[in-house]
């Protein structure tokens, strides 16, 4: 189970080197919960990523009060890092908070922003686009 997002980042400040960081954010990964296989489908993939990234949205409700719920995987273990921190920071709030929400500055406080290879940073924008969208048209239903 993923760590709250207040400790993520409290433990991100205790972190001395980007090296310790790197591998605090693969260990989010790994503590992440599994996709399940059956998901790692074509409709769930993140397009705009160099290494391959999946996200399964699973709303509860309808409008903008919706909670939504999801789970990603890659097969890059930083990525799935950066994935277990949009899990931790998003996941099971309401679909117009989502929507609004800007998870970058976040990425950026925790000093990542300027750590992040351009491809991962792209792949970035592009995971949080697909989120934010999706949590949109669920809001918007």
């Amino acid at each position: 189970m993923l760590p709250a997002i207040d400790d993520i980042a409290d433990n991100f400040e205790l972190l001395d080197d980007w090296e310790e960081r790197y591998r605090y954010l693969i260990e989010l990964g790994r503590m992440m919960p599994d996709l399940p296989e059956a998901d790692h489908v074509e409709a769930n993939k993140v397009q705009g990523c160099a290494s391959q990234v999946w996200l399964k949205m699973a709303p509860a409700g309808r409008g903008p009060g919706a909670t939504v719920h999801f789970l990603g995987d890659s097969d890059a273990h930083i990525v799935r890092g950066l994935v277990a921190l949009l899990v931790a920071m998003l996941s099971g709030r309401p679909a117009a908070e989502i929507a609004a929400a800007d998870p970058l500055a976040f990425f950026d406080r925790l000093g990542l922003g300027q750590h992040l290879t351009p491809q991962r940073s792209n792949g970035l924008r592009s995971m949080v686009e697909r989120i934010r969208g999706e949590a949109g048209r669920i809001a918007a239903a």
